[in-house]
């Protein structure tokens, strides 16, 4: 991953990471906030609704009490139940129907909640189509809506209906019950109460509240707002049958609701108000936007005020930039502000001893350059002398040919080809072949010294002959060889084997001398003498860690000198 601040400017990540704090935190606010407050306004509502509702409730409990009182001691009256008992003659039944009737009236009147009164019997008398008390027989009750209620029990109250009268359909609830006499089934009183009246209760000072009137059983009779299937309930919830309590209502539409219902003690009615969770937090809503706003406004503080910081601390660091771009040994310097005394100061005043070190080697460099010349041009004189040396074997080697010296000769010829690798125009690398070549030509030198006592072998493949190596790597370590290992010996085994490890070639020099013997330890053998101590510096200073030098006992005597170096395919400068 790409560090940021390593490829963008300075100013914009500034302004980016600035403003992501400030946004990040912004969120965080605007949403606890949010979460707090609507859980606090959640809980003062529900609590304030469920007071509410409590007083509603007594308030109705108190009402619908009353009418199922006066229907209980209507049923109850000996003139009704003579009147429903149908033993009398026709005169008297008439003449009771028409007491009991106005009875009734009056009752209606004196109570306006109640918009009429119906008597279901046997046999009903003819009445006033006009009039709020009206006599039906049983058969017709089984077509009204308050009639299922009844089969199971002695009364209810039926659901909001409209009631046909002469005015027209009234919304009323209906309050049934039937009327015995010595255990004889008579008839049925139904007291149909005015809907608004209740709604009007059920209301309150919420004119756009959605509160419902449920029975025992969980049952809707009446809804101001929305009903319960609107609202996404269902009737005869368990909830709504036993006591009060607040939940979250989540519909099918994604809709949520806080639902409050409320029982008190002793009634028979449960209430319950729905309200849109929206309308609840709608205040939460309010006071994110204003914490928004603040935070859009601090957003803007923020992104002027990291702009000015971000300039006043690239004004500097452009100034340094543009010192450094426009910078020219020997020319015209930018001049950079003197007042800084913190970082930038700190920095101006490094750049500045910058210059002047740089001016400093520049003068070095170029003096040092003047006496390299100087050294090249007396490099050249010098290199008459190889060619003389050159020369004078050639001449010797042709006059020990003439005198019939070919054991001189030859070794005149060798020295001749080591003396020109040794050389190598100047250059610090050279082949494994012709390092090959230099210590093979040593070795057959040493050969003719001995005698024919010498013997040697060399190992090593085409592929890895075409490689280079720092010359002169070989010769010291044989040459070690031959004048400790060999001491006091008439004869020698030199073997020499060249090999890839990976990435990495391998020279290996083992002979069967006298090996590192406790007599030999502190000699040159194991100090290496001047040759192998250079070779040990030239190897560090070309391939620093990266190399292997080692010098050891071999298991059949001798010694085992193991060289490892890089792979070079080409020479190195």
């Amino acid at each position: 991953m790409i560090n940021p601040f390593k490829r963008y400017r300075i100013d914009s990540l500034f302004i980016i990471c600035f403003a992501g704090l400030i946004t990040i935190v912004l969120a965080i606010t605007v949403w606890t906030s949010y979460v707090m407050t609507s859980r606090e306004l959640a809980e003062n509502t529900s609590y304030y609704q469920k007071r509410l509702l409590e007083e509603l409730n007594n308030e109705i409990t108190g009402r619908l009490t009353s009418i199922e009182q006066i229907s209980l001691t209507t049923s109850r009256d000996n003139d009704l139940l003579t009147f429903l008992s149908g033993k009398e003659d026709e005169f008297n039944h008439y003449r009771r129907s028409k007491g009991i009737q106005e009875a009734l009236a009056h009752l209606t009147y004196s109570i306006p909640q109640i918009q009429a009164i119906d008597l279901y019997m046997e046999q009903p008398e003819w009445g006033d189509r006009q009039s709020y008390i009206q006599f039906h027989g049983l058969t017709e009750a089984a077509t009204q809506p308050w009639y299922p209620l009844l089969q199971n029990n002695d009364f209810s109250w039926s659901e909001q209906h409209d009631l046909t009268t002469y005015n027209g359909d009234v919304p009323v609830l209906s309050f049934s019950r039937k009327v015995y006499n010595n255990s004889r089934y008579l008839g049925i009183l139904v007291v149909h109460v005015k809907a608004d009246w209740i709604r009007g209760i059920l209301e309150g000072y919420s004119k756009d509240s959605n509160r419902m009137l449920l029975d025992l059983n969980g049952r809707e009779l009446l809804s101001v707002g929305k009903s319960m299937r609107d609202a996404g309930l269902q009737e005869q919830d368990l909830r709504f049958t036993d006591r009060s309590g607040v939940s979250r209502l989540h519909t099918q539409h994604g809709v949520e609701s806080l639902v409050v219902y409320s029982k008190v003690a002793d009634s028979n009615w449960m209430l319950v108000e729905i309200t849109p969770w929206e309308r609840i937090t709608s205040g939460s809503v309010k006071l994110a936007g204003a914490i928004i706003t603040i935070g859009i406004g601090a957003l803007l503080l923020a992104f002027l005020l990291t702009l000015w910081l971000s300039r006043q601390l690239l004004k500097p660091i452009a100034q340094l930039v543009r010192a450094m771009k426009n910078y020219d040994v020997g020319g015209r310097q930018a001049e950079l502000a003197g007042d800084y005394t913190n970082e930038f100061g700190i920095l101006f005043a490094g750049f500045r001893r910058l210059n002047e070190r740089i001016q400093a080697l520049y003068a070095s460099l170029a003096q040092r350059y003047e006496q390299q010349r100087k050294a090249e041009i007396e490099a050249l004189q010098a290199n008459i002398n190889p060619h003389f040396l050159y020369n004078t074997l050639d001449q010797l080697n042709w006059m020990a040919i003439a005198e019939g010296q070919e054991k001189m000769s030859r070794i005149l010829e060798l020295m001749g080809r080591m003396f020109r690798i040794g050389l190598s125009h100047g250059e610090s690398f050279i082949t494994i072949e012709e390092e090959l070549t230099h210590v093979t030509c040593y070795l057959e030198i040493q050969q003719i010294r001995w005698e024919d006592g010498l013997e040697y072998e060399v190992h090593a493949s085409q592929e890895i002959r075409n490689l280079f190596i720092p010359k002169m790597t070989l010769q010291p370590f044989v040459e070690n060889s031959i004048i400790h290992g060999f001491n006091s010996r008439q004869t020698g085994r030199i073997q020499i084997k060249a090999e890839e490890e990976g990435s990495r070639i391998r020279m290996t020099i083992i002979d069967d001398g006298s090996g590192l013997a406790p007599q030999n330890k502190g000699s040159h053998r194991r100090k290496g003498g001047y040759g192998i101590r250079n070779v040990r510096e030239r190897f560090s200073a070309f391939f620093n860690d990266d190399y292997e030098i080692l010098v050891k006992d071999g298991e059949n005597g001798g010694v085992v000198v193991s060289i490892a170096f890089p792979r070079l395919e080409e020479a190195q400068r």
